[in-house]
């Protein structure tokens, strides 16, 4: 059996770390170089850094902070916020990262997974999708931060992303995101079953039997967690870890 990775998903807005309950009201977290020491010390699979404000500033990716992170980091990175171009993906891939995600601009450019896969291969593009219900409970994918709803199901866009050429999917629901709460197990088995490249499940883990219900109910081949990585527990200050010993029998 393969290891199932497990992700700290740490989110960045300008030069810090912070955390969301379902993409608001973000809590400082942190100094980023000084959390990726914390992890060389845990040693993660990987880190996944999202800046959750590049999009909606419709800006490009903070060059000066990744470098910072890339300098600091003994695991593989991924990096997801603003990417609009090759020159732009280039540029992280050129800093020490391995993974670009790509999220509003899968819906606004549909050439840019395919572009950047053919060049740098697709292991190296993840389609970021982020779902929340509507006023009627059904699932709908958003870009631009979730504040734009792009009309499409979960389901529906997976399929289109692995089209263009994405080597796995980054599947957040934010309607869970920083609740610890649990995964929509529900959603993350669809898109699961609807796609052969990895999904990894993203938003809601509270505990560590969220993290084996999701693998084993909804099939996620991989886990990014947030909240339990970067606080104590619910409520409480900020305490990085990593979750050892899964049990998953």
């Amino acid at each position: 059996m393969i290891r199932t990775r497990i992700i700290p998903a740490l989110l960045l807005s300008d030069d810090s770390l912070v955390k969301t309950v379902r993409f608001r009201n973000p809590t400082y977290v942190g100094d980023p170089a000084n959390t990726v020491r914390i992890f060389n010390e845990l040693e993660v699979d990987e880190l996944l850094f999202l800046d959750i404000t590049a999009a909606k500033e419709r800006r490009g990716p903070n060059y000066d902070v990744l470098t910072n992170i890339a300098n600091e980091c003994f695991m593989p990175l991924g990096y997801g916020g603003g990417i609009s171009s090759l020159d732009q993906a280039k540029k992280v891939f050129d800093i020490g990262f391995e993974k670009v995600a790509i999220n509003t601009q899968s819906a606004e450019n549909s050439d840019l997974i395919g572009e950047i896969a053919r060049h740098f291969g697709s292991q190296a593009v993840i389609a970021s999708i982020d779902v929340k219900k509507n006023f009627f409970g059904k699932q709908t994918v958003r870009t631009l931060g979730g504040r734009k709803n792009i009309r499409r199901d979960p389901v529906t866009w997976a399929k289109e992303v692995e089209e263009m050429g994405a080597g796995e999917i980054l599947l957040t629901s934010i309607d869970n995101e920083g609740t610890w709460q649990g995964f929509d197990i529900d959603m993350v088995k669809f898109v699961s079953d609807a796609v052969s490249i990895p999904v990894i499940a993203h938003g809601g883990a509270g505990k560590v039997e969220h993290i084996v219900s999701v693998v084993q109910q909804a099939n996620a081949s991989a886990v990014a967690l947030g909240s339990m990585v970067v606080f104590q527990k619910k409520g409480m200050g900020v305490l990085i870890s990593f979750p050892e010993n899964i049990n998953w029998n």
